[in-house]
């Protein structure tokens, strides 16, 4: 049978009420009584009944996380940072992922959800600003990504734009001038990886070196046959580059391959910086340089972000919430050592 704060209450010769606030954490209870409880709390084996304190506020005690791909490793590891910060709050994570389909983020957007779920945590790829301007119901929603909507709504990401010129200039400072960007978008220029293509350009000026559109190589994807296919075609073209920047770790680890397979080497040829940090990246033949986003304090900010809303705290013009980055130095601009 289910142990009961009326359980606990008797075996420490308290009342419910006492156990109730040390169960709560309430402050104002001194330090024996806290052990008292507790004592018979682990002696019994007690659990909270979270899903009937939730309730009790009014709320589901669930959070939704829908990414586009839950097969891409970086989406992965964030929601597996995110499932950890809720955790935290004793909130539950239920995951979607939208395939990146316009309809399919408009459909999580407007709440079908909405019955079961206190908050939403959206990393959007086709959405535009008009699509959620409209947004219906009162669930409180966060945004996560490169993309910049200019809503009412908390925004989490780091600063692409600075992340890419970090990169490049990591590139510039290993004597490498003529550098690629793989993984620009072949639909539409507003799609994500404009901020970081705006920051292999802004960098390549700095450095006042020539920036050469045909050295911009766009994919339909980002996985790493999107890479392999991006790389190929651009040493098929004759437009033999020193250095590839790429929008993500899977596209160029796909280049990377095509690399090898075309008898170049790398870093030596062709060196090469990525961008997520994924696990992935530090296990292949040539490890991987890249941009890693502080994915941990990215699932932080939007929890907590998720919270203030369901407290009534939300600003009402949206606040945009940058977590940091570093660059992870790798095999593949510095060689092995």
């Amino acid at each position: 049978m289910r142990v009961s704060l009326k359980d606990v209450a008797e075996r420490a010769g308290v009342s419910i009420k006492t156990v109730s606030n040390v169960v709560n954490n309430y402050p104002h209870i001194t330090p024996a009584m806290r052990a008292r409880v507790q004592e018979a709390i682990d002696e019994l084996g007690y659990r909270p009944n979270l899903t009937a304190r939730h309730l009790r506020k009014g709320r589901t005690g669930i959070i939704a996380l829908a990414v586009p791909e839950l097969g891409n490793p970086y989406f992965a590891e964030l929601a597996g940072a995110v499932i950890d910060a809720a955790a935290e709050h004793e909130f539950t994570v239920l995951l979607d992922h939208t395939r990146g389909e316009r309809e399919q983020e408009l459909l999580v957007s407007q709440g079908f959800r909405a019955r079961v779920i206190d908050g939403l945590i959206l990393s959007p790829l086709e959405l535009e600003a008009e699509d959620l301007q409209g947004r219906a119901g009162d669930v409180p929603l966060v945004l996560l990504g490169e993309r910049e909507y200019g809503l009412p709504f908390d925004h989490i990401a780091i600063d692409n734009v600075s992340a890419a010129r970090a990169a490049v200039r990591h590139l510039l400072d290993r004597g490498r001038t003529r550098i690629a960007y793989l993984g620009t978008r072949t639909d539409s220029a507003n799609r994500p990886a404009h901020l970081r293509l705006d920051g292999w350009r802004a960098e390549l000026t700095a450095a006042g070196l020539p920036v050469d559109e045909d050295l911009i190589v766009p994919v339909g994807g980002w996985d790493r046959d999107d890479g392999a296919r991006a790389m190929a075609r651009l040493l098929d073209a004759g437009l033999r580059p020193d250095a590839v920047f790429a929008f993500n770790d899977l596209i160029a680890i796909g280049a990377m391959r095509v690399l090898h397979e075309r008898g170049l080497r790398v870093p030596w040829d062709i060196a090469v910086v990525g961008f997520d940090d994924i696990a992935e990246s530090r296990f292949g033949a040539v490890s991987l340089t890249t941009i890693a986003p502080d994915k941990q304090a990215i699932a932080r900010l939007a929890v907590a972000s998720l919270l203030r809303s369901l407290s009534g705290r939300q600003d009402p013009g949206g606040r945009e919430l940058t977590a940091e980055f570093r660059l992870v130095e790798r095999e593949s601009t510095l060689g092995r050592r």
